[in-house]
């Protein structure tokens, strides 16, 4: 009866509240329209005619198309009028208008439901010996992945669905940059990045073979490594576009609130650092760097060991969610900047010479803020995917949060248990000693199918694969955003 724990009853009450509070209390909701952000208004016809020294005309276009005229030219201004945008907050009328905002309110609020559920996870293990039981919140924390990429996906495929072809062959060209990459990384010694993925995978294979002869099965697995690298390597192709259009968006933002907070030094440098967070958790698993200086610090011809190997995955995992928690704090510097562009976009349309539609300057202002969710999607997403990829290392990977010397761990053989026999059914027994037994029964199939996949998929395994994964998106987020340094910097100024 293990798997029917206290995990469960509370994962079930998640996601009841969920559907019933989000309606009326949503954290992403909030996140836009709790004050703080401000979106710049379209001018009205009326305040271009009386900028453009014009008056308004009596009829309108509408009502000359009716009456047969053929007159159909549109309003024209000159681009150095003194046009001033008003601004005002965001509030929920707004923002229920825009594009994917149900996509957005739905992930980030089940995000911080699945935190949520993570945080009760980690504090039941702590408190109860619950090692029998499955870890639920490691559960919550791959769905949240898997519904990040989902969205980002979601996201890539309205770009491809666009009648222009630049952004698509943007989305393939990081595709087939990020293969390459992927696959020099992969062929990388483990003495230079610790990933764990060669034990992990080695370990993957033995305890499938061993499970196919507990079944009674002569077999080897006929996967062999270098297949799997490259359907690895496919992935991280496919990953690395989805992060192509969030790393630069992520670099303009960053380059209009550091402007924006010229004043402001404190806030400047917390959006530097927030910027190379990513490059932080690439040196991280670079071992020379980081476990062989920082953990086994050279002195002289010897090594002094400042902190222990368990310490040293603690304080890693305990860094990658810091700088999580700092990008996650200066969301709203972000996407102000963006909301900034329209008055920039106005500031440098005066600079320019001639004439403009006034129906274009209504679609540019308005457009900005109509892609808001959008944009928040393309910064939100990258920074939950390496948070709860994280979480995810440390609860299937068997870390600890402690920063307290720990005993290596040993890991056992792959055992896995034997199909407990079902006791007989009398057949005078009343219907509630038989609804009782088959719940039993299955209660038992599940734990023992679930035993069994713990046994394949052993902490090694997952320590391999959620490291690589952490320091993969870590590494697309970097070169993404670098480019988009580069882009907009020396590219559009040129």
């Amino acid at each position: 009866m293990a798997l029917m724990g206290v995990q469960l009853v509370v994962s079930l009450l998640a996601v009841s509240i969920m559907q019933r509070m989000a309606p009326h209390c949503s954290f992403a909701r909030w996140l836009l329209c709790n004050g703080s952000l401000f979106r710049f208004k379209h001018p009205s016809e009326g305040e271009l005619y009386a900028l453009a020294g014009k008056q308004i005309p009596k009829t309108s276009k509408r009502d000359r198309r009716q009456n047969g005229s053929g007159d159909s030219k549109p309003l024209t201004v000159p681009r150095d009028i003194n046009l001033h945008l008003e601004a005002a907050p965001v509030n929920v009328m707004d923002a229920l208008v825009l594009r994917f905002f149900l996509e957005y309110q739905w992930l980030i609020d089940f995000a911080l439901y699945a935190f949520g559920i993570y945080l009760f996870t980690e504090g039941y293990y702590w408190v109860v010996d619950a090692s029998k039981e499955v870890n639920i919140g490691a559960i919550w924390c791959v769905l949240t992945i898997l519904f990040c990429l989902r969205t980002l996906h979601t996201l890539m495929s309205h770009y491809f669905r666009s009648d222009e072809g630049g952004e698509r062959a943007v989305c393939l060209a990081f595709g087939f940059l990020s293969l390459l990459v992927a696959m020099l990384v992969l062929v990388v010694r483990e003495d230079y990045l610790e990933f764990g993925l060669e034990p992990g995978l080695a370990s993957l294979f033995y305890n499938l073979e061993v499970f196919a002869r507990q079944q009674g099965y002569e077999w080897t697995v006929p996967v062999t490594k270098l297949t799997v690298k490259f359907g690895l390597a496919a992935f991280c192709a496919f990953i690395g576009a989805l992060l192509a259009f969030p790393g630069l968006r992520l670099a303009q933002t960053h380059l209009d609130a550091v402007q924006m907070n010229t004043g402001r030094p404190l806030i400047q440098i917390l959006l530097h650092m927030s910027f190379l967070s990513p490059l932080v958790v690439l040196l991280l698993w670079v071992k020379p760097i980081a476990r062989d200086f920082l953990a086994n610090a050279p002195m002289g011809k010897t090594t002094v060991t400042l902190v222990s190997s368990s310490t040293f995955s603690s304080l890693r995992l305990w860094t990658v969610v810091a700088l999580c928690g700092l990008r996650l704090a200066l969301t709203r510097y972000h996407l102000q900047a963006y909301l900034n562009l329209a008055p920039k976009w106005v500031e440098q349309m005066k600079r320019e010479a001639g004439r403009i539609a006034a129906v274009d300057i209504q679609k540019k202002v308005t457009r900005v803020f109509c892609y808001l969710t959008v944009v928040t999607l393309q910064y939100l997403t990258p920074i939950l995917l390496i948070l709860f990829s994280t979480l995810a290392l440390k609860s299937l990977g068997d870390f600890s949060w402690g920063l307290a010397p720990e005993a290596p761990g040993v890991t056992p053989a792959a055992v896995l248990p034997t199909a407990a026999p079902l006791l007989p059914v009398l057949e005078d027994e009343d219907e509630g000693e038989d609804f009782e037994e088959d719940v039993q029964a299955t209660v038992a199939r599940l734990t023992e199918a679930f035993a069994a996949l713990r046994a394949v998929l052993t902490p090694i395994f997952f320590r391999g694969v959620f490291a690589f994964l952490t320091w993969w998106m870590a590494a697309c987020q970097v070169i993404s955003s670098l480019f988009g340094i580069y882009f907009h910097q020396y590219l559009m100024q040129n």
